[in-house]
């Protein structure tokens, strides 16, 4: 679409369901990140009340027709979304605006490849629009979806203010507050591993109405109506102090969902999807997250395990059914599970695309340690069973993130609730439970390897190609885990729009195989001061981490070398440090340990200004496919994890007005 476009919308009857509003951009400054907010806007141009006003600190309406989603990575980036139940908004909603808003100074100017989303209840994409014209805009207007007679329709509307978040909110009638307010958390105050507040006896967890809002309003109407406090609010669950009363090491703490007794993959599976489908339907939010993958609508959420259906002459079980319940109607999705390295078998998920059909449900859900790219399903199957039914997958390392981004960082309703998701998370990361994510880099790993240090390695080889795809997935991992971990909106970088295509990701990277031997990824976190880039190199078995950020304002090249010196005081000896002068790519190098003693290593020649530094840390190359101790997957982590750990987070970057370059 372009700019000032309209476009019809389905109605109900074509495309039951909300819809997914998607937006997404990329932040080559990594200045910072834009929060997304929608208001509900009567016949007046005004909301009707501050509930009317979907933000951060208020990430749903009253009655569950729009709701934020959160930031979601991708394989092109990440995300965020919003659910939009344009069947349940009140008839006095005439218009329903997407923004967006940045904080410290950031203008929409400064990302790139600003776009718009909108996907019907099946996940098929209705529409895209473009952004090319932004520039100093601090809060902005992507497009409305708007009345018109028995429909909706849709604007994209590309433009914004200068005056942030607090003057598009007054735009549409409310008063906003900035004042900072307390921060709050929800803690449990008993020893780590129990819900309840009594440390000798634990209480059973109360019945949840889950039917009831769980977001924690920040507003004030005291004393005026419709006045939004901005200022953000975190309500994150700090970890409770450990008290360990064990007599002896070898004691083992009991676990709500244990792992022990498991004999076989069937028993895996049952006990898996089991796990998860309990902690669903008794923790709202996270059940929420989940369902609003698949555009089922908010409401009361109930799950089973192991139904049977009749099909043909025999009999199926799904290893679940989950319900939703909302405004007299009820979404019903099969679910099938798998754990460990097992694949998803066609025919058998194609019979519950036919039963889910005959029964009228709306959703197949597949769930393996597999990750799914580009939103196309891992498995192949008959397009004609997809007419009626919508076939979506989700990986276990997904279902951690969603997991772990609640208990550690955005927060949930009770310390009940936090325990439950701490016990899911425990479970998934114990190996017999088999639900890890993906682990293995797949048969191809071995010759391929094999024939780059070899050097006969040809772009034709399908073998490669299927490596770019295990390559991408692992990536993609990486950043779920990391995100998870720090509570930042951690995804892979791409720099130029074509490389949305994932056949031409893939042939770069199959083509710098051949030539180089080298397979590489950017990864965009936040404060880091620039992309991190990662490359794996087949032919010195060597693993690289690099960064590049800009040097402190300082009037002597020295002066900038010692600054950087003093903070990587404690970092692995064998970092290299290269100094950049504007307008070159290379410049003056030399590992760690030989900078303390002589810093001028790192001068330039004829006095030149340094304004940036590279940093490359290289850690060794797993060469088996796996995650064992010399497994390519594992070291993958651990090299990104050391990086982390020991360079980027003892950094103390400086505000500059240089941005910094991509690293490469």
């Amino acid at each position: 679409m372009t700019k000032g476009a309209n476009i019809d919308l389905p109605g109900p009857t074509t495309a039951a369901g909300p819809l997914t509003v998607a937006l997404s951009w990329t932040d080559p400054s990594g200045a910072g990140e834009a929060d997304v907010s929608v208001l509900l806007v009567g016949a007046d141009g005004k909301v009707s009340s501050d509930t009317d006003f979907v933000f951060y600190n208020q990430p749903a309406t009253a009655d569950e027709s729009v709701r934020l989603l959160g930031k979601a990575p991708t394989a092109t980036g990440s995300e965020d979304r919003i659910l939009a139940d344009l069947t349940t908004l009140r008839p006095e909603v005439h218009r329903v605006v997407i923004a967006a808003s940045r904080y410290a100074g950031a203008t929409f100017g400064a990302l790139e490849d600003l776009r718009l989303a909108v996907s019907d209840s099946t996940g098929e994409a209705l529409l895209a629009f473009d952004i090319k014209d932004a520039d100093t805009e601090t809060a902005f207007i992507f497009g409305e979806l708007y009345r018109r007679g028995e429909g909706w329709k849709f604007r994209a509307v590309g433009q914004g203010y200068e005056s942030g978040l607090a003057g598009l909110a007054a735009d549409f009638g409310i008063n906003v507050d900035d004042s900072d307010e307390e921060e709050t958390a929800h803690a449990p105050s008993q020893p780590d591993g129990a819900p309840g507040t009594d440390q000798t006896e634990t209480p059973a967890p109360a019945a949840v109405d889950v039917a009831a809002p769980v977001a924690e309003v920040s507003i004030k109407t005291e004393q005026r109506p419709k006045q939004v406090r901005t200022a953000k609010k975190k309500t994150t669950v700090p970890k409770a102090a450990k008290i360990n009363l064990a007599e002896h090491p070898s004691w083992q703490q009991a676990r709500l969902f244990p792992v022990t007794g498991l004999r076989n993959d069937q028993e895996r599976e049952t006990r898996a999807t089991a796990t998860l489908l309990a902690v669903m339907a008794q923790v709202p939010e996270f059940g929420r997250r989940l369902t609003a993958r698949f555009n089922a609508p908010a409401g009361t959420i109930q799950t089973f395990a192991e139904a049977s259906f009749k099909h043909g002459d025999t009999r199926v079980r799904p290893d679940g059914v989950l319900r939703v319940a909302r405004a007299g109607r009820i979404w019903t999705a099969l679910i099938e599970t798998k754990t460990g390295g097992n694949p998803l078998k066609a025919d058998q998920v194609e019979a519950y695309l036919e039963v889910a059909a005959r029964h009228g449900y709306e959703t197949v859900i597949t769930l393996s340690n597999d990750l799914a790219l580009d939103n196309e399903h891992p498995l192949k199957v008959d397009k004609k069973l997809l007419r009626k039914v919508a076939l979506r997958h989700v990986s276990w390392a997904e279902v951690a993130h969603e997991a772990e981004m609640l208990c550690l960082h955005d927060g949930v309703a009770t310390p009940v609730h936090a325990w439950l998701l701490s016990e899911l998370l425990h479970y998934l990361r114990q190996d017999p439970a088999g639900c890890q994510g993906f682990r293995d880099m797949g048969t191809a790993w071995v010759p391929v390897r094999n024939a780059v240090n070899a050097g006969t390695l040809r772009l034709g080889d399908r073998r490669a190609m299927q490596v770019a795809e295990s390559w991408e997935k692992l990536i993609r991992q990486l950043c779920l885990r990391l995100s998870g971990q720090t509570g930042l909106a951690i995804a892979p970088v791409l720099r130029k729009r074509r490389d949305g295509d994932a056949s031409v990701r893939r042939l770069q990277t199959v083509t710098s195989l051949v030539e180089t031997g080298r397979m590489s990824a950017e990864i965009r976190i936040p404060n880091a001061g620039g992309p991190v880039l990662l490359e794996a190199d087949l032919r010195t078995g060597q693993i690289e981490t690099t960064v590049e950020i800009p040097a402190a304002e300082r009037a002597r090249p020295l002066t900038r070398v010692q600054w950087l010196l003093r903070q990587l005081n404690d970092a692995p000896p064998e970092l290299r440090v290269e100094a950049l002068i504007p307008g070159h790519k290379t410049g003056p190098c030399d590992p760690l340990k030989n900078l303390f003693p002589e810093p001028g290593l790192l001068l330039p020649e004829g006095g030149k200004q340094i304004d940036s530094f590279r940093l490359t840390l290289a850690t060794g190359m797993g060469t088996k496919r796996g995650t064992e101790e010399t497994g390519f997957v594992r070291s993958i982590d651990t090299a990104m994890d050391r990086f982390n750990q020991e360079i980027l987070q003892v950094l103390k970057l400086e505000a500059t007005g240089a941005e910094a370059r991509p690293t490469g």
